[in-house]
């Protein structure tokens, strides 16, 4: 029989300021859901939320209003670094209707959320935790997907209750990204869904999105992928670690160009230092957090960019193959009519050791319950004792794993390329933290000394992290004095600057470029055919 939890019921709310004295300016607001949660043996009820702005360690208690008043239920939390906070308890009494509210409490005050109410039902006894998982997905697989921003057109929330209810059991989500402006849109939407995930009964994974270095340097390589780790341990450590309800965080390289010019490939990284790249994050999440990460790439790319590896072969992947139905028993990612695709995770019969194959971008997403057209598909590879492998390991985050908060920076300018204006200066820099290791975040800026308020025509390019090459164009001959800074704002790391001087001779002045022709439009491109629509 398959289990179906209750209707969630959730709102997000202002809150209500409790009669308790007034010590703070700032006015918080929290969202406040509650559910009835699938649980082994009993199901739970579960309470969450997100208060805003974030406040680490405020206390969260739940009351429940009886005939004679609201009564505190002992039920008690501390909200994590990025502000989220999530309770559960066991649901002892059934076919009722209970109604609850939230108090946060940061320092004296109290704040109250609106008061909500839930139908509790009685579910069918689940006699083992695997029950909770049934292997419905295509092929008799347990069926997962992948969600980010995309997933969440104009703010929309995801429907996780219909997305259970659909048949998914987990949903991998992306929690960071080499990029600093992607990576604040993925922490906005993954405080938005993992706890309402879990809260709808699936199983949540995390996955970081890579941008690789411009660099030969091995050591530089190893510098940055070490920087990229870091990114997405403070990430899990601001979401308190891992939960039983936690798959490991995945890393998602896919990309190995270095230098882009428009949508031009100008320069790839070698396949090397791509592998030894994937070796130490893998390595330096593994030997943090206790969990063996995900690696997820698709069959040409792990062939094509990366060399064979027995240090990643020792980690699940999970692998991209579009256009092959995993409602054939018999079917597999990355296997070629002849031959075989040569990477890490070959075997000598031409087949992969994959633990998660994404089979299809073309998922329709209203049948999964999201305001987007289409949702990534994936299919689990093992039984559920497999599955519930992977949540095992507990990581709580220890003081040292969480975000810093305007770290002390030193910043070097190592070198100055200037010749005349009609070139554009190139400025190289170098930014690390107090333990000589790369910053994570942020990036440079030139300003000038005489007229910090002018604006300069520039361009930082991202070579490592914590390495930038600096462009700046459209300057006047002569002697220019000024300041290299580098700005960070995340306020993970605190400014720092260093003042340069360089001269620029008078070079000729720029041709008019001809006007260009218009290109014919091209028609849309089915990016769904072939694929698996399901």
């Amino acid at each position: 029989m398959i289990f179906r939890p209750a209707v969630i019921l959730a709102v997000a709310i202002s809150l209500v300021t409790l009669p308790v004295p007034a010590i703070q300016a700032a006015k918080p607001s929290t969202t406040f859901f509650l559910a009835q949660t699938p649980g082994f043996p009993e199901s739970q009820l579960t309470f969450h939320g997100l208060v805003k702005p974030k406040v680490k360690n405020a206390i969260v208690r739940i009351d429940v209003k009886l005939k004679s008043g609201w009564r505190d239920t002992k039920l008690r939390t501390k909200t994590t670094a990025s502000g989220s906070w999530r309770i559960q308890s066991k649901v002892t009494a059934f076919d009722t209707t209970a109604t609850y509210r939230a108090i946060v409490e940061i320092g004296k005050k109290r704040y109250a959320t609106k008061a909500k109410s839930i139908k509790i039902k009685e579910r069918p006894q689940i006699t083992a935790p695997e029950s909770l998982i049934p292997l419905t997905g295509p092929g008799g697989r347990i069926h997962g997907t992948d969600v980010s921003r995309w997933q969440h057109p104009g703010d929309k929330p995801i429907d996780f209750v219909k997305m259970y209810n659909s048949g998914i059991r987990f949903v991998m989500i992306k929690a960071s990204d080499t990029r600093d402006d992607a990576d604040a849109l993925a922490l906005k939407f993954l405080l938005m869904d993992r706890n309402a995930a879990q809260a709808a009964g699936i199983y949540t994974g995390y996955y970081h999105y890579t941008i690789l270095p411009n660099t030969t340097d091995e050591q530089a390589v190893i510098r940055d992928a070490q920087a990229q780790a870091q990114k997405a341990i403070w990430r899990l450590s601001s979401l308190g670690g891992y939960t039983e309800r936690d798959l490991p965080y995945a890393l998602d390289l896919e990309n190995n160009c270095v230098l882009i010019s428009g949508s031009t490939c100008r320069k790839y990284a070698p396949k090397k230092l791509v592998t030894l790249w994937a070796e130490t994050w893998m390595e330096t999440m593994y030997e943090k957090t206790g969990r063996k990460p995900f690696f997820y790439s698709y069959p040409t790319f792990l062939e094509q960019a990366m060399v064979r590896s027995e240090k990643l072969r020792e980690y699940p992947l999970w692998k991209a193959q579009y256009g092959v139905d995993p409602a054939d028993p018999t079917a597999e990612p990355g296997r070629k009519i002849f031959g075989c695709f040569v990477h890490s995770w070959s075997t000598a019969n031409c087949s992969s050791l994959w633990q998660i194959w994404q089979y299809s971008s073309c998922g329709i997403g209203e049948k999964y319950g999201v305001a987007s057209a289409r949702i990534d598909l994936n299919v689990f590879r093992g039984n559920t004792f497999a599955f519930l492998q992977l949540t095992k390991g507990d990581w709580v985050p220890q003081t040292g794993d969480y975000l810093p908060v305007n770290e002390p920076t030193s910043l070097l300018v190592t070198g100055i390329r200037a010749t005349s204006t009609d070139k554009r200066t190139a400025i190289t820099v170098e930014v690390r933290r107090p333990n000589n290791q790369p910053v994570v975040t942020g990036t440079v800026a030139f300003k000038l000394a005489n007229d910090p308020a002018a604006r300069v025509t520039q361009s930082p390019v991202r070579d490592a992290s914590g390495v930038w090459t600096l462009y700046l164009s459209k300057l006047p001959a002569g002697i220019t004095t000024g300041s290299v800074i580098y700005v960070d704002q995340t306020n993970t790391h605190a400014r720092s600057e260093q003042s340069i001087t360089f001269e620029l001779i008078q070079g000729p002045e720029p041709t008019p470029s001809p006007t260009q022709t218009p290109r014919p439009v091209r028609p849309p491109v089915d990016t769904c055919k072939n694929q698996i629509v399901n």
